[in-house]
């Protein structure tokens, strides 16, 4: 049956799914927040394993890397400095507040950087027309739309700030030759879950918006990312296609 096939070849790919429908029904429950800390980062996890473990190509593992970096942002920013204190019980004190927002932040664009890297190791031609409009919007957009939804000034500078590697992340999605309706779409996703983050600050503050929606989003967009990259490396360089640490047949 196809739901049995994908447990036996892609069972990490199956094991994000169920960490990430898992992290969005328990986080409305009574589990403490620590418990879902790892629940959220392991979704995104397992898909840096799974990017790892289909494909022997240094795009392959610098997008697991990329997905690393995601994970522990996951974390840091669910974490609500318990994380912290956890890990680091003797420097907690002497951290801000809001030091797991600051780092998670710092942690995604860790993987907005190594992600672009990897689009731009795999450009498509010359980019023309609505192409390149669609590129500039993505590239400039991103961090003036992010720039416009807090209605705390002071906080506008280093929103926008964050959403240029974010905009030039997704830009260069667009701009890859991997597939668009996964790879651009789902960093066009990334950055929609973002704009719903920051607009807690603003147009949807004190609404459960974002609550309901910034999850879903972003792992769609981040399960698309991974699958339509590792489906197109292995298409691409079959001959370095691994399953579970050994070669795979590929005839």
């Amino acid at each position: 049956m196809p739901h049995r096939a994908l447990a036996e070849k892609r069972p990490y790919l199956v094991l994000s799914l169920i960490a990430a429908f898992a992290y969005y029904y328990l986080q409305v429950s009574d589990l403490p927040g620590l418990f879902l800390v790892p629940i959220k980062g392991s979704a995104v996890a397992f898909l840096a394993i799974y990017a790892w473990m289909r494909h022997s190509s240094r795009d392959a593992h610098m997008l697991a890397l990329a997905l690393v970096f995601a994970s522990l942002g996951d974390m840091l920013i669910a974490s609500a400095s318990g994380l912290v204190d956890v890990i680091l019980p003797g420097l907690a004190p002497y951290l801000p507040l809001n030091f797991d927002l600051i780092a998670g932040a710092v942690a995604f664009v860790g993987f907005h950087i190594i992600a672009l890297l990897v689009f731009l190791r795999n450009k498509r031609e010359a980019l023309e027309g609505r192409d390149s409009l669609m590129f500039l919007i993505l590239l400039l957009g991103t961090p003036l739309v992010a720039y416009f939804l807090p209605y705390e000034e002071s906080m506008r500078p280093l929103v926008a700030l964050y959403a240029l590697p974010l905009g030039m992340m997704a830009a260069g999605a667009w701009a890859s030759d991997f597939p668009r309706l996964k790879v651009a779409a789902g960093a066009i996703l990334f950055v929609i879950s973002d704009w719903l983050i920051f607009s807690e600050l603003g147009p949807f503050s004190g609404t459960r918006i974002p609550e309901l929606l910034v999850w879903p989003i972003y792992y769609l967009g981040m399960f698309l990312i991974t699958v339509g990259v590792i489906t197109t490396l292995r298409k691409r360089d079959p001959e370095l296609s691994v399953v579970q640490g050994g070669l795979e047949n590929t005839q």
